[in-house]
């Protein structure tokens, strides 16, 4: 099962990465805040997330890099999106695996998820 946890306080943009790709057979969780990030990556064991920079409370950045020290989650690809224009920066800081620069265009969203997916299946743990 394709799963996706969309972490992004703007309810619009999450709404569109939703729709998007559930028309793409993803299973869709979002997130509007990164309080108890790995409570819920355990209970919506995703195969991708995106992570915005200015989620609430943490941050994209603390957030994503407890994921990456995570031993079960850390093969987990992390998309960083952001429309800061540092952005490489910023996902090298966090440890993500893949960028995406908000504004985005929907080809570019399908690209880097399937991409990011690909990854995940090549570098999965056993049970996952």
């Amino acid at each position: 099962m394709k799963r996706v946890l969309v972490c992004d306080d703007d309810i619009t943009i999450s709404e569109v990465v939703a729709l998007v790709l559930a028309d793409s057979d993803w299973e869709v969780y979002t997130l509007h805040d990164c309080n108890n990030m790995i409570d819920k990556i355990r209970d919506t064991k995703p195969s991708v997330i995106f992570m915005d920079n200015k989620i609430p409370n943490d941050g994209g950045i603390v957030a994503t890099q407890s994921i990456k020290r995570h031993p079960s989650y850390q093969q987990i690809p992390v998309i960083y999106f952001t429309s800061d224009n540092d952005i490489d920066e910023l996902a090298k800081k966090a440890g993500a695996d893949y960028v995406l620069q908000k504004p985005f265009m929907i080809t570019q969203l399908e690209a880097v998820v399937n991409l990011a997916f690909k990854s995940w299946k090549e570098n999965r743990l056993p049970g996952q």
